[in-house]
């Protein structure tokens, strides 16, 4: 049993669950502050986002290869692109069967409504509805009818999802009303959540093309366009804590998030040299954050990615860190 969970925990990568306990960690910690505060609900919420997240991911896996198989990875490793070509391992390898993956996304899913269903019991129908709603999109990421990511709207679907509706979602759960500071802190999160998810999609730019995959970055089409979208969502969830701010929503110590400038101006650098000149090797450095396992990564030659996407996972930690010390310490 413990050889099977671990299995599946792996398959659906853990590796991504920043992107899901940040932002919910943000919210539990923004409603310890305010009336009505419960922590066993508000942890509850937590880990039913988690498991939400985890199931999403099982879920992208089960309708991407339904939908396209594993020859389509095979393509692009056979055409020399230099995508990762790991996903649906599990698959491609007969470790495990699609009806077994199906299974495993029910299994996630069915464990994270019963933590919704107990939350909806003391919070009434607002956590239902959100919880409706982000199951919706959830799975409408890549599964029939809608699609979204193959549309081009998979990263507006994340960022709404990790950012809005989930820290909506735990803050609601955690206190039982929702209040404007954390919508303010909300919409930066979720760009910058849709950042991590849109790094990968600019690098994936070619190979993506080439089968057909429609994300935001072969939507745009053009590598002017593509850029001036990393510029935005890199950019603007630093000018909505300052409208925050000024609007008297946000304490002025919110501005401390502008530390994390100087990572946010290093990752659009390296996103613009990636788009010019893609062959250009870059060293990691202390400011950038964490990047484990950094001399394997280097040995199997993946550096040229990994040294983005950590960054753009580095900054979304650095920020959500530094607004949970605002709110303990100020």
């Amino acid at each position: 049993m413990i050889h099977t969970i671990r299995f599946w925990l792996n398959n659906a990568r853990t590796t991504a669950l920043a992107q899901s306990l940040l932002p919910a960690v943000l919210a539990f910690c923004m409603a310890t502050q305010v009336e009505g505060f419960s922590a066993g609900l508000g942890f509850m919420a937590v880990i039913g986002a988690m498991l939400a997240h985890l199931s999403m991911n099982l879920f992208d896996d089960y309708f991407d290869y339904r939908i396209k198989g594993s020859e389509f990875r095979d393509a692009m490793a056979r055409k020399g692109f230099r995508a990762r070509i790991s996903k649906c391992a599990y698959l491609t390898t007969g470790k495990a069967t699609l009806k077994q993956l199906l299974i495993a996304c029910i299994v996630f899913s069915a464990v994270a409504c019963m933590f919704g269903a107990v939350i909806w019991w003391f919070r009434g129908n607002a956590i239902l509805w959100l919880t409706l709603i982000a199951g919706i999109l959830g799975v409408s990421y890549s599964g029939a009818p809608l699609r979204l990511s193959y549309h081009g709207l998979g990263e507006l679907v994340i960022g709404l999802l990790f950012g809005p509706m989930l820290m909506a979602g735990v803050y609601y759960a955690a206190c039982g009303h929702f209040d404007w500071p954390v919508a303010f802190v909300s919409v930066p999160v979720g760009l910058l959540v849709a950042n991590v998810v849109y790094t990968h999609a600019i690098m994936d730019y070619e190979p993506d093309k080439e089968v057909g995959k429609m994300t935001f970055a072969v939507l745009l089409k053009s590598k002017k366009r593509m850029l001036a979208a990393s510029f935005f969502i890199l950019f603007a969830p630093f000018a909505v804590i300052i409208g925050g701010v000024v609007s008297g929503y946000l304490s002025p110590c919110y501005l401390l998030t502008l530390l994390g400038l100087p990572m946010a101006v290093s990752l659009f650098y390296l996103m613009t040299a990636f788009v010019r000149r893609p062959e250009k090797k870059f060293r990691s450095r202390w400011w950038m954050g964490p990047m484990e396992n950094w001399q394997a990564i280097q040995q199997a030659n993946l550096d040229w990615f990994m040294i983005r996407w950590y960054l753009s996972r580095n900054l979304l930690s650095f920020f959500c860190l530094i607004i949970i010390l605002i709110v303990f310490i100020f």
